[in-house]
């Protein structure tokens, strides 16, 4: 077995969000019901903050929110949950904390 066990390191994921916005709210929950079932690490930045203007021009996205998986663009706006749904099921497997309360609850 590989001393590393990268498929298990928290996905790094970064928002970029604004004041009042739908998508950005949005994004945040699906965000937090996502981190209940498999390793994430959120990062959050605000679009005013000269990090997260640097990152919006870098990427070019066109509006709020700007989502990175691992440093790398994966969406602008609405948060495609059905498409970060997919990439945590290929990357983690079954979501890992579900599992692991089914193995508790098995031996238990």
């Amino acid at each position: 077995m590989s001393s590393s066990t990268p498929a298990f390191e928290p996905l790094r994921i970064t928002v970029v969000d604004s004041e009042a916005c739908h998508f950005c709210e949005d994004a945040h929950r699906a965000l937090a019901t996502l981190a209940a079932s498999y390793p994430l690490a959120v990062d959050t930045l605000a679009v005013r903050s000269e990090a997260g203007q640097g990152l919006m021009a870098r990427h070019r996205a066109p509006m709020s929110p700007l989502v990175l998986l691992d440093g790398t663009f994966f969406s602008s706006g609405r948060l495609p949950r059905r498409k970060l749904e997919k990439l945590l099921k290929s990357r983690y497997g079954d979501a890992p904390s579900t599992a692991s309360a089914a193995r508790a609850a098995n031996h238990g």
